[in-house]
């Protein structure tokens, strides 16, 4: 959509109007629905450049430490995002262009991050191998 808007505009002198506004609601929601599968997955980006010379139940605890940072974290998410959602569809906000409803977006969002929360959880009380490393 961005390339096709670029196009017009360079070379046809027609430019898609709003194709800034819908390109980020895409990616936004994009991204927060692939969010769980990635936490599912254990496929987060892991630095382990200073503990990688720690012992197994040194990064099995820091795993689970994470874990508990990445629920509190979707949690808030989840929950922030819930209120502006609420607070967009009483205000009727829009984006500025297109008038796209605010709250579709916030909405598209708030679910996919609070089911990232629950896995979130899942994996910090369960017990799995802890010789198991992450691929």
């Amino acid at each position: 959509m961005t390339c096709y808007s670029l196009i017009g505009r360079n070379f046809f002198n027609s430019a898609l109007i709003g194709d800034f506004e819908l390109t980020g609601v895409g990616v936004g929601a994009a991204i927060a629905l692939f969010m769980p599968l990635c936490q599912l997955k254990r496929e987060n980006i892991i630095v382990d450049f200073f503990t990688a010379k720690c012992s197994r139940q040194f990064n099995f605890k820091l795993d689970r430490l994470g874990d508990l940072l990445m629920m509190a974290i979707f949690s808030l998410l989840a929950w922030r995002c819930g209120a502006a959602a609420i607070k967009a569809k009483e205000n009727m906000g829009a984006s500025m262009l297109l008038e796209f409803p605010d709250w579709i977006v916030l909405t598209s969002m708030c679910i996919p991050f609070g089911i990232t929360a629950v896995i979130a959880a899942m994996q910090v009380i369960t017990k799995f191998d802890k010789n198991k490393v992450a691929p």
